[in-house]
């Protein structure tokens, strides 16, 4: 395998590549990954089964769209591509550590508020499908946002989950209470980085440095939601964000239904103590429209 990364990577560089240094940074929840050298140039690469090239190409696409806005740092393509047995993504090696610079943390939080200013969407989803962590996303257009995250958000996952033989209640009515409690919402369709949690941030030598989105034009809140979820982030990260882009009255009452999306799709991947986390978030929402 690694002869055959080093090789296509050789055809890209237009030089000869030779792996001299090779170093195990992650094993991952989804991909392994790896700093290759040979000796001067470095590289990170992602490792996985060979029907995983969809999904590295899905990771493509959202790098490229969030490159394109000039707003936030992402690392860049080199290469991808698969060989006998598996799929690989090659990007620039940065050395990183956690975003807890309080002064860069800020500036991470006005680079975010940038990218949710960008562009000028009419609808919400994105061009194509992509994924969530190692499940897919579906981004069929939509003008009303309510109507997009109720069915292709919590209605998706519910249905995923149905298959595997877990179930929270009545599919449709818990899509129908997501809609009321979103009905009088009417965001400005914003470009997410869709998967913004403390491990797909860091601070790099040339500044704050986000990777592995999932990108769709959604509700910016959704992003922010999710720096909650899991915490991790500054208190000074959620200043410079509000110091550019204030979030709306609301927030706090939506950024539950936002994370329920989340937190169904880690009852999807993990189950565990998630799912009674899910339904205790069900039955709040489905609490308000009994």
């Amino acid at each position: 395998m690694w002869q055959a990364i080093s090789q296509q990577l050789s055809d890209v560089l237009m030089f000869e590549f030779k792996i001299e240094e090779k170093t195990r940074i992650s094993a991952g929840e989804i991909s392994e990954s790896f700093m290759i050298s040979d000796g001067e140039q470095r590289y990170f690469v992602k490792i996985n089964h060979k029907d995983f090239l969809e999904n590295y190409l899905a990771e493509v696409d959202s790098l490229a769209e969030l490159r394109s806005t000039g707003t936030v740092s992402v690392p860049e393509l080199v290469h991808f591509g698969t060989t006998k047995d598996s799929s690989f993504l090659i990007l620039n090696y940065l050395p990183t550590r956690p975003l807890s610079d309080l002064q860069c943390s800020e500036e991470f939080g006005k680079q975010l508020a940038n990218l949710h200013q960008w562009g000028d969407q009419k609808e919400f989803g994105f061009d194509s499908d992509n994924f969530i962590g190692n499940t897919v996303q579906p981004n069929r257009w939509h003008k009303n946002w309510a109507q997009f995250f109720a069915e292709q958000r919590i209605g998706w996952q519910l249905q995923l989950l149905k298959e595997k033989g877990i179930e929270f209640g009545n599919i449709t009515q818990i899509i129908d209470n997501t809609k009321d409690s979103l009905s009088g919402h009417r965001p400005k369709p914003a470009l997410l980085h869709g998967n913004l949690w403390q491990a797909n941030c860091a601070l790099s030598p040339f500044g704050p440095i986000c990777y592995d989105p999932a990108c769709y034009w959604g509700d910016r809140e959704c992003d922010i939601a999710m720096t909650e979820l899991f915490g991790g982030f500054s208190a000074e990260f959620y200043e410079g964000y509000q110091s550019v882009y204030p979030l709306p009255k609301g927030y706090q009452q939506r950024k539950a239904i936002y994370n329920l999306y989340h937190i169904l799709n880690q009852c999807n991947v993990f189950g565990g103590h998630y799912l009674p986390d899910a339904q205790i978030q069900i039955d709040n929402l489905n609490s308000l429209y009994v």
